[in-house]
């Protein structure tokens, strides 16, 4: 059989142009834009005005993915949901061998065109095999000139679709490794926000972030339940994500709601179709796809994950679920330790109160009680005085018990919480601190301060000057010192005071935890600051304390 030489220059042709589009497609690392490729040059390769190219789902019996060439983007939208893999379509996915069709119309096996179809009549399908296992199928319809497909059209798609099966399964491992690698990076990076920052909100935006980007979901939200039995969203992202902050739903009433109570993960393709999504915040942001999963804590859910449909118009995949489950524990761990130390924090605070309490009461029954106890008593003596003499000298013990008791009790209204605290700051506080002290117990105390003329923070103040009362009122029970030196020091970040004693001090081996330091240790543990203590028999005591300035 003679060939005419327009035929072999056409034939040489299509050969260039499928070797160079095998090289090109080889090069494509991308497995959406590969895909894309592989449209495009099918139909330049055998004239066909459109082309499609459809990936195969893992259970092979359907579509999960449906690119297009020679559609445009109106007439896509017109159309509306892509298609899964039925009528001509599907009869590849069940039989994976090339087919050609004068008119796909006319064929028992078509189901037909969906409203706003272009009209398709010649049609060209061919497998995307590898050993053995078929990726998906090149669709080839209205061959140029109204023409039916050739058989050389079917071998040079047949040997394209070949090169493609190769580029595709590429293309999938390293698109695998680059997720796995993204996933890992992200995982890390999350291990190590909970090893350093103290507040849950900052790890679950970096969770939500991440995991957003992970699964390519439109909105990702963060929900977390409330004092009143409702799930309110706390972290979201996503494009215009920010506008749901704060909305709540109902346990009942929602399938977010649903999943917290069942601590189950659930995943649903169409929300259209779930009448439990009736009162969610699917529905109200027009959510086509959507997965929940539990914050899970001992087996007790503590928060749900929610993600809104896939990039693509593609589902949430198993692999999607299992990374967003493995993203939760870490979600959850954050917020289950942020509740402990919260709880915590409290426990040790109120212990401090009830101590402090234990204390004024003794001072107020011991002190306070025995003074208004003489003084009612010289009272009585007025009463009993048999002159004016003796009531005049009856009236000057009783008003000097008075004074005394009167001192007390501002002893303690000082202790309790300083007027000059709050009004003035820490130093002015320390200096009248320290002036009293002095007058009272004959210790010299020398107060040195660098800080400068604005005021810090509430709780810094409030800490430094217990630490110093603390330290004084140690300093007169058990030091028997004669000098305290007291000394204020800023720093980038914080505020060091140093407070030194002259004293007998104590031995690391004895009991000196026990003068009140164990409650400097936890006072200063509250707000994540510093405490040092030397101290050493016979040489007298130095605390350091550093409190960070937020």
């Amino acid at each position: 059989m003679r060939i005419s030489a327009d035929k072999l220059s056409l034939m040489a042709d299509r050969l260039r142009a499928l070797l160079d589009a095998g090289i090109a497609i080889s090069s494509e690392l991308s497995l959406d834009s590969l895909l894309q490729k592989l449209a495009e040059t099918a139909a330049e390769l055998t004239g066909a005005r459109y082309a499609a190219l459809g990936v195969i789902d893992p259970s092979g019996r359907e579509l999960e993915r449906f690119l297009t060439h020679g559609i445009d983007p109106e007439t896509h939208a017109a159309i509306g949901d892509l298609p899964r893999g039925r009528g001509i379509l599907g009869v590849l996915i069940k039989d994976a061998t090339p087919l050609r069709l004068p008119d796909l119309t006319a064929d028992a096996r078509s189901v037909g065109f969906p409203p706003h179809h272009p009209p398709m009549k010649t049609l060209l399908g061919v497998p995307i095999m590898l050993r053995g296992m078929a990726y998906g199928n090149l669709y080839l319809t209205e061959k140029e000139g109204g023409a039916t497909f050739t058989e050389e059209d079917e071998e040079i798609v047949t040997l394209l679709a070949s090169q493609a099966a190769v580029a595709i399964e590429n293309a999938r491992l390293y698109e695998a490794a680059t997720r796995w690698s993204r996933q890992l990076e992200s995982l890390n990076e999350v291990g190590n926000a909970m090893a350093t920052e103290t507040e849950p909100q900052a790890i679950l935006d970096l969770v939500a972030r991440r995991l957003h980007a992970l699964i390519d979901a439109r909105i990702l939200i963060i929900w977390l339940p409330t004092r009143d039995s409702k799930l309110r969203v706390d972290t979201v992202s996503g494009d215009g994500a920010e506008a749901l902050l704060g909305l709540e739903t109902d346990l009942s009433e929602s399938k977010t709601g649903r999943v917290f109570r069942a601590a189950r993960s659930t995943r649903v393709d169409s929300v259209l179709d779930d009448p439990e999504i009736d009162q969610d915040v699917a529905r109200q942001i027009g959510a086509r796809a959507a997965l929940w999963v539990p914050l899970l804590a001992k087996g007790r859910a503590i928060g749900v994950i929610a993600a809104f449909d896939k990039a693509g118009n593609a589902h949430f995949s198993d692999a999607d679920l299992r990374l967003c489950e493995t993203f939760a524990e870490r979600a959850a761990l954050a917020v289950e330790l942020s509740q402990r130390v919260a709880r915590d924090a409290l426990r040790r605070v109120v212990e401090a109160q009830e101590l402090e309490r234990r204390r004024l009461a003794r001072e107020l029954h011991d002190e306070t009680g025995q003074a208004l106890t003489s003084v009612l008593l010289g009272l009585r003596g007025c009463d009993e005085a048999t002159s004016l003499d003796e009531v005049h000298s009856v009236s000057a013990n009783v008003r000097e018990l008075v004074v005394q008791t009167l001192q007390d009790v501002r002893r303690l209204a000082v202790e309790l919480r300083p007027k000059t605290l709050d009004d003035f700051g820490l130093v002015a506080a320390l200096e009248r601190l320290s002036a009293g002290f002095a007058e009272q117990t004959g210790v010299a105390v020398e107060l040195e301060s660098r800080l400068s003329e604005a005021r810090l923070p509430s709780e810094v103040e409030t800490v430094l000057y217990r630490i110093v009362q603390e330290a004084l009122t140690n300093v007169v029970k058990h030091a028997q010192a004669e000098h305290v030196s007291i000394v204020l020091t800023p720093k980038d970040s914080s505020v060091m005071a140093v407070i030194e004693d002259d004293g007998r001090g104590f031995s690391s081996e004895g009991d000196g935890e026990g003068l009140g330091l164990v409650g400097m240790r936890e006072r200063v543990a509250l707000i994540d600051g510093r405490l040092e203590i030397e101290s050493s028999e016979g040489i007298g005591t130095t605390i350091l304390v550093e409190v960070p300035v937020k």
